[in-house]
Formats: C-alpha cells, sequence, structure tokens
C-alpha cells in the first residue's frame, strides 16, 4: 500500500515541514505556490482533538488546493491517536506520528522525542492507527548517537505499521543555540535499511542542499522547516524579495485568517535580517505591537518604501558594519529572503561563558533594578520588560487596572483598579480576612461568609 500510495500523490520530494503555530493553511498556500510539492498541517495534540469541538474545528483548517496534506498529531495513548486519527481521515492523504519534538512543554507532556526510549508504547500506537484508519500512518522522528540503534530505531517503526518515515538528522539533544549540523551520514544509514519511502530533514537553507541531499542520502524527499520561513520560494529556487512575499501572504491570510500570533511570527522571519539595523527599530516595533492585518501591511509597505530604491538600483545601499552579524557576513542584501544562519554550539557556549563572567562582579550576581532603582528578581525584571513592549491601548482601564502599584508599601504588584482599599488580590486578600472586611471589586467576601456562617452555627443550635 505505502509504494502505490506514495506514487498516488506525486512522489513529492520537496516538503514543507510541520509546524507549531507557523504552518498554518495561509503558509501551506504560500509555500505551494512556491514550489512545495507536499505539506503537513501544524502538531495537533491528539488528547484535545478528541475531546475539543472548537480545537478541532480551529485546528484542522484546510481547503481543495491544500493537497496532498498530511496531519500530525502527538500523543501517548494508542487509542486516544486512533480516535484523533479516524476524524480526520477524509481530510488528508496520510496521518503522521510526532516522535520528534525535543521541547521541555513535549517532555512533560511526555510526547515527541521524548518517547523514542519506549518502543514497546511506539509499536502500539502505530499498529493501532494503522488499523484504526484507511490512510497511511507515517512517522518523523530523530536520530539516536549510535547509527546502528538510530537504524533499528527505524526497522521497528516501519515493522509496526509505519508507511514512511521522515528522519529529521539531529538528537534531541540538538535544540535550540545548541542545534549544530544534522548528520546525512545517519539519514544515509537509515534509507539503505528500510523499504518504505522516506524524507530527509535537516541543513537545508537554499534548493542546492535539496538536491545534494537527495543525491547523498537516496531519500525521497526533502523537508524544511527553518528554511522555508526565512524564504517561502526555498522550493522554487530563487530568493524573492521580502516585501513581495509578506504581502502575498497577508492576501492569502485575509482570505484564510489565522491567529495573529501566527501573522507576527511569519513576518519576523521573513523580515529577521532587516531588523538586525538598529534605524530599523520603529518598524520592528510596529510589527511588535501590531494586531490586524492593516498593521502588518503597514509594516511591509514601510519596508518596501525604504529599500526600493536600493533594490532597483537607484541608490547604493552601504555595507556598514551592522551587516554583519554573528560572525557571518551577509551575502545577500538585507531585503532578499534568505537563510537564517544560527552561530554554532561551541561559539554559543563560549558567549555564554563569557556573559557569566561578566555577570559576576566581586563574586556576586549581576544585579537587576526597575525604573525607580528598586532591586529585582532576572524574573521580575524580564516580566517588566514584557510589560513595556506592549502597546498601550486607547481603552487602558479594559481590564480594570491603571498601571498603579499597590499602596501597601511593602507590595510592587499591580494595582486593581476596582479595589476599594488601592490594594493589589493579595493584599486585599490579607486586609480582609485580618479586620473582617468585605472587597466587591476583588470579590472577596469574608465578612459576608462569615456572617452567613454565624447565623447558620446559631440555626443548628
Amino acid at each position: 500500500m505505502s509504494i502505490g500510495w506514495f506514487e498516488s500523490i506525486g512522489k513529492p520530494q520537496l516538503v514543507v515541514a510541520p509546524m507549531v503555530d507557523a504552518s498554518e493553511l495561509a503558509w501551506r498556500l504560500l509555500c505551494r505556490r512556491h514550489g512545495a510539492q507536499l505539506c503537513y498541517t501544524p502538531m495537533f495534540h491528539s488528547n484535545v482533538f478528541t475531546k475539543d469541538p472548537k480545537y478541532r474545528k480551529d485546528s484542522l483548517v484546510t481547503c481543495q488546493e491544500d493537497r496532498p496534506l498530511i496531519v500530525q498529531f502527538c500523543g501517548n495513548n494508542p487509542e486516544v491517536m486512533a480516535s484523533a486519527a479516524k476524524m480526520v481521515q477524509n481530510h488528508c492523504d496520510a496521518i503522521d506520528i510526532n516522535l520528534g519534538c525535543p521541547q521541555s512543554i513535549a517532555k512533560r507532556g511526555r510526547y515527541g522525542s521524548f518517547l523514542q526510549d519506549d518502543w514497546k508504547l511506539l509499536q502500539d500506537i502505530v499498529t493501532a492507527m494503522s488499523r484504526a484508519v484507511s490512510v497511511p500512518i507515517s512517522c518523523k522522528v530523530r536520530i539516536f548517537e549510535d547509527i546502528e540503534k538510530s537504524v533499528r530505531y527505524a526497522l521497528m517503526l516501519q515493522e509496526a505499521g509505519c508507511k514512511m518515515l521522515t528522519v529529521h538528522g539531529r538528537t534531541r539533544e540538538q535544540k535550540g543555540p545548541l542545534t549544530g549540523i544534522a548528520s546525512w551520514k545517519h539519514i544515509k544509514a537509515v534509507r539503505e535499511a528500510v523499504s518504505i519511502p522516506m524524507f530527509a530533514n535537516g541543513n537545508i537553507q537554499c534548493l542546492e542542499d535539496v538536491y545534494r541531499c537527495l543525491k547523498y542520502t537516496k531519500v525521497d524527499g526533502v523537508m524544511s522547516a527553518e528554511g522555508v520561513l526565512t524564504n517561502p520560494a526555498l522550493f522554487e529556487g530563487i530568493n524573492p524579495v521580502t516585501w513581495e512575499m509578506a504581502l502575498e501572504y497577508l492576501d492569502l491570510v485575509e482570505q484564510y485568517p489565522c491567529p495573529t500570533s501566527y501573522i507576527r511570527g511569519h513576518l519576523f522571519k521573513i523580515f529577521h535580517k532587516i531588523f538586525t539595523f538598529q534605524d530599523n527599530s520603529d518598524i520592528r516595533e510596529l510589527l511588535a505591537t501590531g494586531q490586524n492585518l492593516e498593521h502588518f501591511r503597514e509594516v511591509s509597505l514601510k519596508i518596501k518604501e525604504k529599500y526600493l530604491q536600493y533594490h532597483e538600483g537607484k541608490a547604493h545601499f552601504e555595507n556598514s558594519d551592522n551587516i554583519t552579524r554573528n560572525g557571518f557576513d551577509l551575502i545577500l542584501p538585507p531585503w532578499i529572503c534568505q537563510p537564517y544562519v544560527r552561530i554554532s554550539p561551541e561559539e554559543h557556549t563560549k558567549k555564554m561563558d563569557t556573559l557569566c563572567k561578566n555577570q559576576f562582579v566581586n563574586g556576586s550576581k549581576r544585579i537587576f533594578e526597575d525604573p525607580d532603582g528598586n532591586a529585582i528578581s532576572r524574573k521580575r525584571m524580564k516580566k517588566l520588560r514584557k510589560i513595556m513592549r506592549r502597546p498601550v491601548k486607547e481603552d487602558e482601564q479594559h481590564n480594570g487596572r491603571s498601571g498603579e502599584i499597590c499602596t501597601n508599601g511593602t507590595c510592587r504588584n499591580p494595582l486593581g483598579g476596582k479595589c476599594e482599599y488601592q490594594l493589589c488580590k493579595k493584599c486585599c486578600k490579607n486586609k480582609c480576612y485580618e479586620e473582617d472586611l468585605d472587597c466587591k471589586g476583588h470579590r472577596i467576601l469574608v465578612h459576608t461568609r462569615r456572617e452567613m456562617a454565624k447565623k447558620h452555627a446559631k440555626e443548628v443550635t
């Protein structure tokens, strides 16, 4: 069934990866317009998907042009995973199991790459899902450090009923600033061992990388995540102008709406090189605080207005020192879609060591202060910075807060706007408890409940 199925969807080679909050319908359609032959949905939580109709409706948004399509689930319960698979089998061409997510949230939820040590459970999940639906079940995995164990892992999944495999050539520990280079050597070894269709994932920054990977590993197709986020036309083999891609994407969002956070994230990725320049901080701030499509269009048009003259050759763009970031020279102009190049894990480690040394003066930790000069924790400083980045809304009182601080001299919490005693909720609760009071603003009814208790006690006696 696997080979016939794979041929029926055109034996795709150019694949857009499943990305949480990033591979929604509008983005998938943009990538399809520019060379992608197969797309995955974002990862869906199988347990929530089966229990929450709203989550299910909001998650599985697709259309006629959105094919071939693979829906991805995460989870650790074979029955629940099989139930979720049944709900989507008529809307996709295959169903994928996420066995590659390395994030801490996956560790807490016990899914993704944190299932790769429980082979018995994985066999049960793959088998249960394969028996439950008529479409193929695929798996997206990460490698082990040991090549032979990676091969045995892949063969185990194939024997359990997996009909297609995607191998990300990095271990579970290779993430964030420690991502490093993916091992195509591992991917090649797995490809030589399994007999089902297989995709490779990792080290794809341009179309030439795709062809190099196909040639070396002999896989059936290549998947990209970070590469297509910074250049949606990666599979088309071009590096388009950033504002053209952004505006085209926004047109698709207008037709197929998605959460504002998704849009903002995509535009930050597309414009990532432009925002390395300090003189673009005002545009960056507009993007960070934008609340609707018009704000995001304004960001794109402002960037176009600023850089079009350089793109058309009407003005000379100076190669200033600002163009070099993290030790890498910018080859393409910043207004062109291009890869995001991470620093190496070794450089990151060295950088963090230097930072740690700078944070310790005379044996003490770095001191953080609030705007009034009071010493605060690092956690509180991060929270204050986040608050400062929030847009100032006309309806400033919409949440009942004025921005003032609790009148209790030892407390720095925000003042409850409707509190009768001008306190935060915690201080107000303590006051009501100690002084036998009520606060309607905070809905604290200590006095009322005590009176009810006394009345009830009298009635009983």
